[in-house]
């Protein structure tokens, strides 16, 4: 979230830029500033009382000791007030400091200065394209008819087991889906970032530090007797781990990656555009998190993003590259890059992957901060994460893109790690 400091200084331009995501914030800004006076006059009348106290205790000790216990005892008297009015200024600062945090939590992220105006993702602005378009069979199929077809995924099953968007992979479509996991990981670990296998399931504060919580609470599967939510991400739990931490300027870029299997409730979600693996209850991602000093927060994006699009041309997707516009980006996200592969037999773009700069809004609800060398004050991190990448619409543009009356062509990449170089 937004630091009182940040919006005290910078009341108009928060106000100003978050009206590119469509968020009207002056009526909360004003309130913000007009409840942190009445918390800093609140703190300042409970600073004062508590000196107060501290010299009347030394002077009914001295009073004692000199014999002037009528004096001593008026003195008593007065702390015996003052401790009263201290009692309830603390409460009356514990209210408004509450009252506050949740006034903070509703103001999203503000927009990076360069993010487009826009209302919805048809606004969102190609910043670049690539790859090849691919060459298709006649009549080339979807991907949930070639999944029938060679018996590689096995949607119907899915949902006898568990209900719809939690798909059974079999055979040759398990090993290929276990063969892009491990390529995504073998290829994050060359490129500097450091594998962990986290929990799947979060607890509350994590959910808060994210900002998952509770801007996306209905989208999260909740395990209510526990109170802990499964992973929409492993951008949650990954990110989690520097919560309540200060880091060494030294150790920055901090760079790690972790596969997880993603669940995401998906409420809503219905019709043409969710058939197959488009969009999924149950998928795994290979996911990129980077904690960075706030000078290099945007070289670090630019190089993640350049990573990203390194994984998409090693497969031999055609894609491309958008920058979201204010209306669609998210309510954490300070700049956001999506990518897309085009899906041959469907005839659409799927989105594949999001990469963002978070700038300090994570790292402030987290409390995650680092000292500068040579200072004793501490500064705010800035948080980043990317799908490096997410394997549904991946592996349903590899089917569609690849095949052929022989069978479905394995991109090279992929080869050692499956195995085969056809699905037949």
């Amino acid at each position: 979230m937004l630091t009182l400091q940040y919006i005290n200084e910078n009341r108009d331009l928060v106000v100003e830029r978050l009206k590119i995501k469509n968020f009207d914030a002056s009526r909360i800004i004003n309130e913000i500033v007009s409840v942190d006076e009445f918390r800093r006059t609140t703190q300042k009348n409970l600073d004062n009382n508590k000196a107060q106290l501290n010299t009347l205790s030394k002077e009914i000790g001295d009073l004692f000791k000199s014999g002037n216990h009528e004096e001593a005892d008026v003195a008593k008297r007065k702390t015996t007030d003052l401790k009263e009015e201290i009692k309830e200024l603390e409460t009356k600062l514990r209210e408004v400091e509450e009252h506050l945090n949740k006034l903070l939590v509703e103001i999203p992220n503000v927009p990076h200065e360069s993010v487009p105006a826009g209302k919805s993702d048809t606004d969102n602005v190609i910043v670049r394209e690539g790859g090849n378009p691919a060459k298709l069979i006649s009549n080339p199929k979807p991907h949930w008819e070639l999944a029938e077809q060679y018996d590689i995924i096995d949607f119907k099953l899915g949902t006898k087991i568990t209900g719809a968007g939690f798909p059974v992979y079999k055979g040759q479509g398990a090993r290929i889906q276990r063969a892009l996991i491990n390529f995504f990981l073998d290829e994050a670990q060359k490129a500097g970032f450091n594998e962990v296998l986290p929990p799947l399931m979060v607890n509350s504060d994590s959910g808060f530090g994210t900002g998952q919580l509770p801007d996306k609470e209905g989208q999260m599967y909740h395990v209510t007797i526990d109170d802990l939510y499964l992973v929409p991400t492993a951008e949650v739990p990954v990110t989690n781990i520097f919560r309540d931490v200060i880091v060494d300027e030294d150790d920055f870029p901090i760079k790690y990656t972790a596969y997880t299997p993603c669940f995401r409730r998906e409420a809503g979600s219905y019709g043409k555009d969710v058939r197959g693996l488009n969009r999924l209850h149950q998928f795994d991602k290979v996911e990129i998190v980077c904690v960075e000093h706030p000078d290099r927060s945007y070289a670090m994006l630019d190089q993640m993003v350049s990573y990203v699009e390194s994984l998409i041309q090693k497969l031999g997707l055609q894609y491309r590259i958008l920058k979201l516009c204010g209306g669609d980006l998210s309510f954490t996200s300070a700049l956001t890059f999506d990518f897309e592969v085009y899906s041959g037999a469907q005839e659409k773009w799927l989105e594949v992957s999001s990469v963002s700069n978070f700038e300090s809004y994570q790292a402030n609800r987290m409390k995650l901060r680092f000292k500068p060398n040579g200072e004793k004050k501490t500064q705010i991190a800035h948080t980043l994460n990317g799908s490096a990448l997410a394997l549904p619409r991946i592996l349903a543009a590899l089917l569609e893109n690849n095949q052929t009356a022989e069978g479905i062509k394995v991109p090279e990449v992929l080869i050692p790690y499956t195995g085969f170089d056809m699905i037949r």
